[in-house]
């Protein structure tokens, strides 16, 4: 594998921003400096006018293997991911079959050493009836991710809605617990009393069924589970602003038991988009209110909410276009994530430096992933050079095997150049070198 020598690039990395240059040897960050001449054979990047970042982590993504492939692949959605930018990925246990099985997860683990470009993860899934299965992963704590549990509806048996099997699994989880909270109870309330006024529903009463209610009693019920038996807990892709006064700051990011992070659809859509887009941005938790997003904004930017993820969540097109109720729930967004992001950097919404801190160093400080999401002589060489060259999202460009995007059409004003995998150039101006495969993440857990 070539070592590499980055150099004159802006450097972005733990909030602050200096022109350098940074050696890559043997797939790992071996100097940062200033100026470095290398005293071994490197191939040489100018990283002129260009921004050095950590590579992306994106802890919360869809990639429909095994089972559901017509949709995507291990495969296609990691090439898409290191192609916007984002070097490792977290996966989740909604496939066909679920992850309820020690051998189902490592089977996942197997696929992805074959087939993905970015480095990876797997969530242990949860039904009502596998939990000593769930609790075996603590012998795996330091190479899995995490426990998946949906305390709202989902596809299959994954809803975890009896009481007794919550606790058992939060009182027995050495492991980070992540959750999708939405009350199903309450979405069945509120669908039905939409049926009863309505002939058909609609994309826009998407919301209203699973309205902000939903959301907050859900991620209460599993915060006072936590704080019942002192469990690490972290909570997906907040949606409201109710939420929020559920989430603090007033501690470091490392000494948090409970985080909560936000997805890229949620900071940027509204219900107001639902008229325009219909089922192509329906997702759960859904899309909500213009107010709802002007909180999102406020609580990422004080730190209550920790991570930005996407929730990358690939259906058909076919899929998306049957009526409201029946189309599915999700939007392709991980090779777009990220210069969605940077667009609201070029607008002053957020620094750069925040952006990295909640794509990249955030994410590795919450799931204590060993030697990535930073920029640290030592550390994996998981990097993205990004340059402010406009990008226009097009059918030919998207690399998702479901052949869409929410954002196709959309200029976006900075672009993604180059982005390396422990050392390897995978992505180069357009182009792929699949020589080498990405690996799976450690954690550091005591």
């Amino acid at each position: 594998m070539p070592n590499y020598l980055i150099k004159n690039t802006t450097i972005v990395n733990e909030g602050r921003r200096f022109i350098g240059d940074v050696l890559i040897k043997d797939g790992r960050i071996e100097k940062i400096a200033s100026s470095i001449d290398a005293n071994f054979a490197v191939e040489e990047i100018d990283g002129t006018g260009q921004f050095l970042l950590p590579g992306a982590i994106d802890d919360q993504v869809h990639f429909r293997e095994p089972g559901l492939t017509h949709k995507a692949n291990i495969y296609t959605e990691a090439k898409a991911a290191v192609a916007g930018g984002t070097t490792s990925f977290m996966e989740m246990p909604n496939t066909n079959p679920p992850v309820f099985t020690q051998e189902l997860l490592e089977d996942k683990y197997q696929i992805a050493a074959a087939n993905a470009l970015a480095n990876y993860s797997f969530f242990m899934g949860t039904s009502q009836d596998n939990v000593e299965e769930i609790l075996k992963t603590n012998a795996k704590k330091n190479e899995v991710c995490g426990v998946k549990i949906f305390m709202g509806s989902s596809t299959g048996n994954l809803l975890v809605d009896n009481p007794i099997v919550l606790e058992r699994i939060f009182e027995g989880s050495e492991l980070l617990i992540a959750t999708h909270c939405e009350e199903e109870a309450i979405i069945k309330k509120n669908k039905a009393n939409l049926e009863a006024r309505k002939t058909i529903l609609e994309p826009s009463d998407h919301p209203i069924i699973r309205d902000v209610d939903a959301c907050f009693e859900s991620s209460f019920k599993a915060i006072q589970l936590a704080k019942k038996f002192d469990t690490r807990l972290h909570i997906l892709h907040i949606s409201t602003a109710k939420e929020l006064q559920l989430f603090s700051n007033l501690k470091p990011l490392a000494e948090k038991r409970i985080t909560a992070e936000v997805c890229v659809h949620h900071l940027h859509f509204t219900a107001d988009d639902y008229a325009a887009k219909g089922n192509l941005i329906k997702c759960n938790p859904a899309i909500k209110s213009a107010e709802n997003r002007t909180a999102l904004w406020e609580g990422l930017l004080n730190d209550q909410l920790d991570i930005i993820a996407t929730d990358h969540a690939p259906h058909t097109w076919a899929e998306k276009q049957e009526d409201y109720v029946h189309a599915h729930a999700g939007l392709p967004l991980v090779q777009h994530g990220m210069m969605l992001m940077l667009k609201y950097v070029h607008e002053g919404k957020l620094s750069m430096e925040k952006m990295v801190e909640k794509m990249s160093h955030a994410v590795a400080t919450c799931f204590q992933i060993k030697e990535r999401g930073f920029i640290r002589e030592g550390y994996h060489a998981d990097l993205v050079l990004v340059k402010a060259l406009p990008y226009t999202v097009t059918k030919e460009n998207i690399l998702y095997k479901c052949g869409w995007s929410p954002f196709e059409g959309t200029e976006f004003p900075y672009s993604i150049q180059s982005t390396f995998v422990n050392g390897h150039l995978v992505y180069h101006q357009g182009q792929f070198n699949e020589a080498q495969k990405g690996s799976r993440m450690q954690f550091t857990r005591s």
